[in-house]
Formats: C-alpha cells, sequence, structure tokens
C-alpha cells in the first residue's frame, strides 16, 4: 500500500480519488477481515458518503485536507455519531454514540476516510487483543501470533494494508508494544498534546490517543493533525499542534541519546541485539550515545498496576445498566445493577476493577494508592534527571516478539510483563514512540523504543527516521 502522504498528494493532484482509494481498503478488508478479526464495525456506508465529499472539494478546487483520501481505522474506544462503539465490551454492545471524538472530528476535517471501528482488548486493558468480548484479533505477519494489545486491531489493520494509518490509544503501551509487535511506527504522544474528548476512559491519567502507521512521516503527518488544545478536554496542553512533517528528516547529529539498562534488561537476546544494533546506527548518524542506568524504571510496572486499577474502578462505575448499553434485569436496582456488571464485564476488566478498588477502599489507600503517586512522583524525577544527561532515551519497546496466541492469557503477571518497557513514560506523561528495526530469529518485527521529554515528538521522528534508513526501510 502506497504512504498515506502520497495517497493524499494523488487525491489532492486528481491523480486518483478518495472513492477508489476507499474502495481498495473495503476490498483489503473484505479479503482478511474473516480471518483475523481486526474490524468489529466496517462503516461501509459512511466512508463512500465521505470519500465522495472529499472528491466534491477536489473537483470544486478547494483544498481538501492534509489527509485527502486516505482511508484511516479507528480503535473502538472512540466515539463516533451513530457508529457501533463497544470499547471491546459486551457491556456496551450496540451502542451509538451521539457524538464524535474530537480526533476523528479532525481527521475529517483533514480528509481523512474513517473505514470503520477496531478489535481492541476490553476497555483497553490487555496486551494482546485476546481479552475483547468479540474474540482475538490474529497478527497479520503470522495469525498464529498476537498483534500485541490493547490497540491491536488499529495495528493489524495498517500491518495487513487495509489502511495506511490508523489511530489507537496508549495507557500503559497500547500503541507501542502492538506497533512493535506488526512492525510499525507507534506513538504516545505527550499527555496533553491530544485531546482525550470522546475516549472512552481507561485511566484518565495515563490515557493518550495516538497514530500508527508504516512508516515515521505518515505517523507525523497524523499526529499533526489530530495535535492541538481542545477546550472539551481540561487536560489539554494550551498551544496549537506543533510542526512534525516538516522535521522528520532533521536527523541526530549532535544528539545525546540515553541508552538506558532498565529499559531492556531482561528483554530476549534478539531484543537485545536490535536495541544495540539501533545504538550503533545513532552513533554512526552523528549522535553521542550515553550509557545510562535508571533504577526507578523497576518500579513502574507496580506502580501503574495500582494507579490505572484505581482509577478504571472509578472510570467505569458509569455502567450501570441505567443509562446506556448492557441491561440484565432483576428485582431491584441493586440486582439489576450487579447482574449487568457481571455479564457485561469480561475477566481481566472485573480483575482490574476489584484490585482498583481494594487499593481505594478505606484501610488500604495510603499502603497502595497512596504510595504508588509516590512512586509515580519518584519516577517523573528520575526522567527529569535522565534527560539532562541524554535528549532522548532509548531502548526496547517489548521483551520479545508476537508471542502465540493463548501463550500468556492464563497467566496475568505475564501478560502484565509484556508492557514494562512502556509504562514508565505513561507514568511521567512524556512522548515516547516504537519503530521497527530488525526482526528476531522467527523472522518478525523487533520494536526498539525512543522516549523523549514532553514535547519532543519532532526530535522522537527525526530519530525513528535515522533508524529507518539505518534498517533498509524507505
Amino acid at each position: 500500500m502506497r504512504s498515506a502522504v502520497q495517497i493524499a498528494s494523488d487525491v489532492r493532484s486528481g491523480a486518483t480519488t478518495a472513492e477508489a482509494e476507499m474502495a481498495s481498503s473495503l476490498e483489503a478488508i473484505r479479503a482478511r477481515n474473516d480471518e483475523l478479526n481486526v474490524f468489529l464495525f466496517v462503516d461501509e456506508e459512511g466512508a463512500i458518503n465521505v470519500a465522495r465529499r472529499v472528491d466534491e472539494r477536489v473537483a470544486r478546487g478547494e483544498n481538501a485536507g492534509q489527509l485527502a483520501g486516505v482511508p484511516i481505522a479507528l480503535k473502538d474506544n472512540l466515539c463516533q455519531v451513530g457508529v457501533p462503539t463497544t470499547a471491546g465490551s459486551r457491556i456496551l454492545q450496540g451502542w451509538l454514540p451521539p457524538y464524535n471524538a474530537t480526533v476523528i472530528e479532525r481527521v475529517l476535517a483533514a480528509g481523512a476516510v474513517p473505514m470503520g471501528k477496531t478489535n481492541m482488548d476490553e476497555f483497553a486493558m490487555g496486551s494482546s487483543t485476546e481479552s475483547s468480548a468479540y474474540g482475538p484479533t490474529r497478527n497479520p505477519l503470522d495469525p498464529s501470533r498476537v498483534p500485541g494489545g490493547s490497540s491491536g486491531g488499529s495495528a493489524s489493520a495498517v500491518a495487513a494494508d487495509m489502511t495506511p494509518m490508523s489511530l489507537g490509544s496508549d495507557t500503559g503501551g497500547s500503541i507501542r508494544q502492538p506497533a512493535a509487535f506488526c512492525g510499525l511506527v507507534g506513538v504516545k504522544p505527550t499527555y496533553g498534546l491530544v485531546s482525550r474528548y470522546g475516549l472512552i476512559a481507561f485511566a484518565s491519567s495515563l490515557d493518550q490517543i495516538g497514530p500508527f502507521a508504516k512508516n515515521a512521516t505518515d505517523a507525523a503527518l497524523l499526529l499533526e493533525v489530530i495535535a492541538g488544545h481542545d477546550p472539551m478536554d481540561s487536560t489539554s496542553l494550551p498551544e496549537p499542534a506543533p510542526s512534525l512533517v516538516s522535521h522528520v528528516n532533521d536527523g541526530v547529529a549532535g544528539r545525546r541519546i540515553g541508552v538506558v539498562r532498565e529499559l531492556y534488561e531482561g528483554a530476549d537476546d534478539e531484543v537485545v541485539a536490535e536495541v544495540e544494533r539501533a545504538a550503533a546506527a545513532l552513533r554512526d548518524a552523528g549522535a553521542t550515545i550515553v550509557e545510562l542506568s535508571v533504577p526507578e524504571f523497576r518500579l513502574g510496572l507496580s506502580a501503574y498496576y495500582l494507579i490505572a486499577p484505581a482509577e478504571a474502578s472509578s472510570n467505569l462505575a458509569r455502567y450501570d445498566g441505567v443509562r446506556y448499553g448492557l441491561r440484565v434485569d432483576a428485582e431491584d436496582v441493586a440486582a439489576m445493577n450487579e447482574a449487568t456488571r457481571t455479564a457485561g464485564f469480561g475477566a481481566e476488566v472485573k480483575r482490574r476493577i476489584m484490585l482498583g478498588t481494594y487499593a481505594l477502599s478505606a484501610g488500604y489507600y495510603d499502603a497502595y494508592y497512596g504510595q504508588a503517586l509516590k512512586v509515580r512522583t519518584q519516577m517523573i524525577d528520575a526522567f527529569r534527571r535522565a534527560y539532562q544527561e541524554a535528549d532522548l532515551l532509548l531502548g526496547a519497546t517489548a521483551p520479545s516478539v508476537a508471542f502465540t496466541l493463548g501463550a500468556k492469557s492464563s497467566d496475568p503477571l505475564a501478560m502484565y510483563l509484556s508492557d514494562v518497557f512502556t509504562i514508565p513514560t505513561n507514568l511521567a506523561g512524556d512522548a515516547a514512540l516504537s519503530v521497527p528495526f530488525g526482526t528476531g530469529d522467527t523472522g518478525l518485527p523487533v520494536g526498539v523504543q525512543l522516549v523523549g521529554p514532553g514535547r519532543s515528538e519532532a526530535q522522537l521522528f527525526a530519530a525513528a527516521r535515522v533508524l529507518e534508513l539505518a534498517d533498509g526501510r524507505s
């Protein structure tokens, strides 16, 4: 599939049409969706209507937008008017949002063509897209393996050439880890850079929406489109979207890049080898490589699995069988509420709700949740110190390449460890991305992670582009 930048250019010039690009995307979805279970809902009618409006703008000589005619896939926790939106849960089956998420408004304004909603771990709680109420998604590169999670459907849509770009959400690695497993660029923006309005919340202080794409330039373009202040989100940074595409080819000459031991220790040998090779490639491109150790990062997993479930237990209290979504009738309101939540939530969501409620309960708040918040502060301080020694940090995105379906689904701790290298950045609210670099022994892609301070996305894309070129990617 051609790049999003090329498709948009061709549509604007009249070399192709948005409707033709939409039809090509729809054909690719039909060819493999039954096999891979990528899309939960394909919005064929909506896509046709949007594509025709883009083509009408082009015919009138108007600017059709930065993403003119580019098909895009949307994670199923992004609200879209009149389009089924489930967050991968039975409790929202059949719900039709009455409004659009801000990011959807922005991609539509830029001329993109939403093709439908992609599968995900239920309420974004998972690392493999196996906890979806609608069945697992398979990795297009090897259907016996997982695509990662929780944004596995959005990653698979791009990896399977169903769409050239997609949107996911990242709470503890849910964009970067699937990007690594599927051989894509995946970005977790600085907290507040992208509006969360219309994102079905998992953990509000950690969630961020971000792009998947085949290359750094396409990812930078999509992030430019969706970023910028939104008055509908009280945590939105009060500044316009940054210029990113113009900096993709800035290179890394003169940059200090810290290779952080705790961001790759314990990873499989094949992953460690690619991190070391990536460091060498950045050095060859003019960067200074600094070896760093940040012991606080080892505490990230423990703190995250108290903070995130605590926020989830609060956010998911709204699903009570009264206002919207599933309702299981019973003899009184309390029984109805219990029956609805019992039937509507899956095992992983129930596990995290119970863990979070326990951590917030009287007598345990200070011992668990309060301590986790202190660790989070230590994490933020540790990042600040690291950025005094390096401009960007380098490590692994995930400890391994994509694992087989079912390999970790019965062992929650093993599944949680899939995000051990991505979680620290979410706790700090900083920027990070995963870029494919090399392959493991099985031929599956390895993702290396680049991490930077808040608002460092332009530097991250420049470093990612250096690695793409060093790895022989166009």
